[in-house]
């Protein structure tokens, strides 16, 4: 046996240690290397002492050697590549060999010379000047190997890598991502000096009784550590109060600059001063209860993979402040440590996640499956070394405020050795790991896609699982059009203290930039032949791939945002969610429309509001003066913005908003009297001015969650995908031009027996229309409404819900407002193509010259370039080309969205139950 399937974590590996920024030289070994892929290793030649890379290939570092040109990405969720046999892997195991050439500085003599790796994937043996070094495994973890007796200050150092894309840590290391291998994460050459710092661990406390903190650090080599912003000098070693301290939090990340020398060396040290525990089962930053609104986060970019720069990871950071996200769980690896540098910077508290998902085993040992590695003794070691590299690695990070010991793994002994070595390094964060169910070892009860009701019963009962405090380290699964129902969540976080809120399922899809049938694309599982694969369950993100945020990026936005506003009578509530801050950072605007049109604003005199704390705000008497004035449809927009730029917004940011309705909601108006609307009727349906085809519309194309949990299944085999329609009966009656038509499918014995009642009025039509289920009908339908064709619309001017798509139960982040977008600027492109595009509750809609509006009930709009059935076959959204033709969907109602692909059912509350239903229209040119 190798060491490609060595049990071992590796061989002549240095300890793992902190991530410093200390004084150490250091050369980047990043860029161009010289490159060769081997087919399997019995086919790479053992030459690595000594190459002769002349005829090699080039390939940049950090990178993969997948989205290089060599091999595919390969995607799985759960299920393994390769056959279940540890600790054998595939005799085709690609095999990659880098090698390069540089001059260690001449000014190094005396110095220790360290190669340190931040990552790589899988497994690698190093060679320097011809002499094997060493191996390491662990493909997110650093590694770092003595080099110092080979090699010599100014001279030429020939480093070659030999790495595998399989390995015994790929058994490990099934998280769910794209299979991509290479040195990804950067490589230096370091000098560390005699009696520099190579280890340190910074302690700092703060007690939010008396506003003080403390600190104590750690070193490897004795030292002065200098706080010059605090007056302070202190001795390595040395536990010190330190007065009148501002403390670290994810909403004011105070940090101070500090300096440790010793004397071979310095480092610079960011200090935040912060306390985490777990009091009377809330946890708790600071004494302050804290609400996870936070998102799991894998590193990915669509062209680099996980080789991402400090740019991406700034972005990434970005995005999540001017979101109000407040968290992230570093789902399922450590990341890269800038990143986590930058949390501390900006404001982010991180569960910061082991290099450890055994999924593919399952979380028992069932036949014929082999026990989880995290219950085989031969694991242990290497699993309790991941986990000390974890901790050593990132210690130093005032935002990491919870260890993680890995993700789906089952249960087995090896974890609990891995929870004793997180405690015995740092007994002051907590530790998370989801799948101990029944709490027996860790500090936080965990769970995934629990229902908000299930969530409820375990924050009503405090005598389950110890009363721990309980989060959703993944929830509202993002895959596709979705997530629904986020506002219950809220509400139970908000009701149930234990219940401290939740880390969205996920941050960004992994959709890979490539070009299929000369169309660029992102792929997802099986867009580069994969025989094993989860199709595009690697794209259930809240960013698309480009970073561009989805609707349910909105949504979630909105449902976490720091302040509630809502009416309250004659006067706007607003209510403080903040832990920490108060609102004076904030100003308030408003802004008046009548049907859409702005008739005026201005500014709101708010007090300062601490946090939790409510004020009632009376409004400005020119606003409230509109109210039941006699207008149209007048809402008034309340926005919190803020006064000044920060660090990661400018000023006037939106970070809230409301809407208050000032108008009395009108009476249901009367049908206009008008003429029988003869002879608009044809067997195909019906043509009035420019509308073809007009017909009941029962079916959607399914989004990921209604195909994934098989609903969309059912709905076909109740026929819902292949309605035809017959017209029973056509003529006047009682004043209309009435035609009776019934939809059902072939083969049932069920239909909708539907009245469409015509009524010719000034410069257009009254349709009336009435729905009654007969037979066997299915109990929910995806939609019911009409469709039609339109010649091409360009441009869609609407008076409803927006800017984006909203659904009944994804409306939260939709605004009442007049809008206006070209039809192209209506579709969501998600990478695998689904329905998309619904607004809900619209009142009128302008289709170039044609214009629909509600009579009485609002109706929902849909408007696109091709057919549902175009949408549905399509597999990616350049398969969706426009024609000549616009097709539009008016709906009574439709289905919910929720997140079922990975999570809840959708509650009943949401569905959309077959029953008579009806809709009246005006339709005037």
């Amino acid at each position: 046996m190798t060491y490609v399937e060595d049990f071992a974590s590796g061989e002549n590996v240095l300890a793992p240690r902190a991530w410093l920024d200390d004084d150490s030289g250091r050369l980047a070994l990043n860029g161009d290397w010289s490159f060769r892929l081997s087919p399997t290793v019995a086919d790479a030649p053992d030459d690595l002492k000594d190459p002769d890379t002349s005829g090699w290939d080039t390939i940049a570092v950090p990178g993969h050697w997948q989205l290089s040109g060599y091999g595919a990405p390969a995607y799985t969720n759960i299920d393994y590549p390769f056959p279940l046999e540890p600790p054998y892997v595939p005799t085709d195991n690609p095999t990659g060999d880098y090698v390069r050439v540089v001059t260690v500085p001449a000014d190094w003599d005396g110095a220790r010379i360290v190669l340190r790796f931040e990552g790589v994937d899988s497994r690698f043996a190093v060679f320097v000047n011809g002499s094997e070094v060493g191996w390491s495994s662990g493909s997110r973890l650093p590694s770092e190997f003595d080099i110092t007796s080979l090699v010599a200050p100014g001279k030429e150092a020939r480093i070659a890598v030999r790495v595998h894309q399989w390995s015994l840590g790929s058994y490990v290391e099934d998280q769910d991502m794209w299979w991509l291998s290479g040195i990804f994460r950067e490589v230096n050459l370091l000098a560390l000096r005699p009696d520099a710092p190579t280890d340190v661990f910074v302690k700092a406390a703060w007690d939010h009784i008396d506003g003080n903190g403390t600190l104590l650090v750690e070193s490897d080599v004795p030292g002065t550590v200098s706080v010059p912003e605090l007056g302070l000098s202190v001795t390595t070693g040395e536990h010190v109060r330190v007065e009148g301290v501002e403390p670290w939090s994810a909403e004011v990340p105070r940090l101070y600059d500090a300096v440790l020398r010793t004397a071979g060396g310095e480092v610079r040290l960011r200090i935040g001063f912060r306390t985490v525990a777990v009091v009377d089962g809330i946890f708790t930053v600071n004494g302050n209860r804290v609400l996870f609104n936070g998102v799991n986060r894998h590193e990915f970019h669509p062209d680099r993979g996980r080789a991402l720069t400090e740019q991406d990871m700034l972005d990434d950071v970005l995005i999540m402040k001017r979101a109000g996200i407040n968290a992230v769980r570093t789902s399922h690896y450590p990341p890269h440590p800038h990143f986590l540098a930058l949390c501390d910077e900006y404001g982010l508290y991180v569960i910061d996640e082991c290099d450890l998902e055994t999924h593919g085993f399952g979380y028992e040992p069932q036949p014929p499956k082999l026990p989880n590695p995290v219950m085989d003794p031969r694991f242990r070691d290497d699993l309790v070394d991941r986990m000390r590299r974890t901790v050593h690695r990132d210690k130093n990070h005032p935002s990491i405020v919870i260890w993680s010991l890995g993700n789906e793994c089952g249960m087995g002994s090896n974890l609990k050795d891995m929870y004793d070595a997180v405690k015995e390094l740092d007994p002051s964060r907590p530790v998370h790991y989801e799948r101990d169910t029944e709490a027996e070892f860790v500090d936080i009860y965990s769970r995934m896609y629990t229902s908000p009701e299930g969530c409820a019963e375990i924050g009503a009962d405090t005598s389950l699982y110890r009363n721990l405090p309980f989060i959703l380290c993944e929830y509202g699964h993002a895959m596709g059009n979705g997530p629904g129902g986020l506002v219950d969540y809220r509400e139970v976080f908000e009701k149930y203290p234990r219940c401290q809120g939740g880390f969205i399922w996920e941050f960004i899809d992994h959709g890979l930039r490539t070009t299929i049938d000369g169309r660029e694309v992102y792929a997802y599982g099986g867009d580069f032949g994969e025989t094993i694969h989860d199709g595009n369950f690697v794209c259930d993100g809240l960013l698309f791939p480009d970073r561009t945020p989805s609707p349910g990026m909105h949504e979630y936005i909105k449902v976490i945002e720091p302040l509630r506003i809502v009416a309250d009578g004659n006067r706007v509530s607003i209510t403080n969610r903040y832990e920490v801050l108060d609102t004076s950072h904030l100003r308030f605007t408003l802004s008046l429309e009548a049907e859409g049109e702005v008739i005026g604003g201005g500014g709101l005199q708010v007090p300062v509001i601490a946090p939790g704390e409510t004020v009632s705000v009376e409004l400005p008497p020119e606003i409230e003066k509109e109210r039941g004035a006699g207008r149209p449809e007048t809402w008034l927009t309340v926005t919190a913005e803020l006064a000044d730029a920060t660090s990661w917004a400018d000023a006037g940011h939106r970070v809230a908003w409301g809407q208050i309705r000032l108008d009395e909601p009108a009476l249901a108006a009367a049908v206009p009297a008008g003429s029988p609307a003869e002879g608009t009727v044809g067997v195909q349906g019906i043509d009035i001015a420019g509308l073809r085809n007009i017909r009941l519309d029962v079916w959607r194309a399914p989004i990921d969650n209604d195909a994934i949990p098989g609903v969309a299944a059912a709905w076909r085999e109740q026929g819902l995908h292949r309605v035809q329609h017959r017209i029973v009966s056509q003529g006047e009656r009682e004043g209309a031009w009435e035609v009776v038509t019934r939809t059902a499918p072939p083969a049932l014995q069920w239909g909708l027996r539907s009245t469409w009642r015509w009524t010719a009025v000034e410069n257009g039509l009254v349709l009336e229309l009435s729905v009654v289920p007969e037979g066997l009908f299915p109990e929910v339908l995806p939609r019911l409404g009409i469709t039609f064709e339109l010649p091409k619309v360009e441009r869609v001017e609407w008076f409803g819900t927006g800017p984006n798509e909203a659904y009944v139960d994804t409306r939260e982040a939709a605004a009442v407002g007049k809008y206006s977008a070209t039809v192209a600027e209506l579709q969501t492109p998600y990478v695998r193509p689904q329905e998309n595009g619904h607004r809900v509750d619209t009142r009128w809609t302008r289709l170039d010259g044609l214009r629909i509006e509600a009579v009485d009930e609002l109706f929902g709009l849909t408007v696109r370039d091709w057919t549902t059935q175009a949408l549905e076959a399509a597999e990616h959204t350049a398969d969706l080309v426009p024609g000549d033709t616009t097709y539009v969907t008016l709906d009574i109602a439709q289905t919910g969205v929720g997140t079922a692909a990975c999570g809840p059912s959708l509650p009943d509350r949401d569905k959309l139950k077959t029953a008579p239903a009806a809709l009246t229209l005006r339709f005037t040119r």
